[in-house]
């Protein structure tokens, strides 16, 4: 992931869309597309089985947070840690790490004007 020197974000918030979401994600953390691409697929499955939009409309929301956290280094390197902090095995760890991922989700949830999660 390219890094940048002032904390700046490291491109704009992309619009909320599929061919956005995948060119910011294609920048910012290429090694993320396969997972982009399969849970991309498996939405479209599940709104065809269904005939309905939420599951696409789930994942847009989903990948635009993805994008969110990881456009801006230092929110994406906290996230990592917290991430790590929950895999510790400490359960007191665990509750702590849980809680801080939370308020990362919550805090790009109203960034980008979603509902909570």
């Amino acid at each position: 992931m390219t890094s940048s020197a002032t904390g700046q974000p490291l491109i704009p918030q992309p619009p909320a869309t599929v061919t956005a979401l995948r060119q910011a994600v294609a920048q910012i953390a290429p090694a993320a597309l396969p997972a982009f691409t399969r849970e991309l697929d498996q939405a479209a499955d599940q709104s065809r089985q269904a005939s309905d939009l939420a599951p696409l409309q789930r994942f847009i929301a989903q990948w635009a947070v993805y994008v969110h956290i990881q456009r801006q280094p230092n929110i994406a390197k906290e996230f990592r840690h917290w991430e790590d902090a929950a895999e510790s095995g400490d359960a007191t760890q665990a509750r702590r790490a849980a809680s801080a991922i939370g308020k990362i989700l919550d805090d790009a949830h109203a960034a980008l004007g979603l509902p909570p999660r």
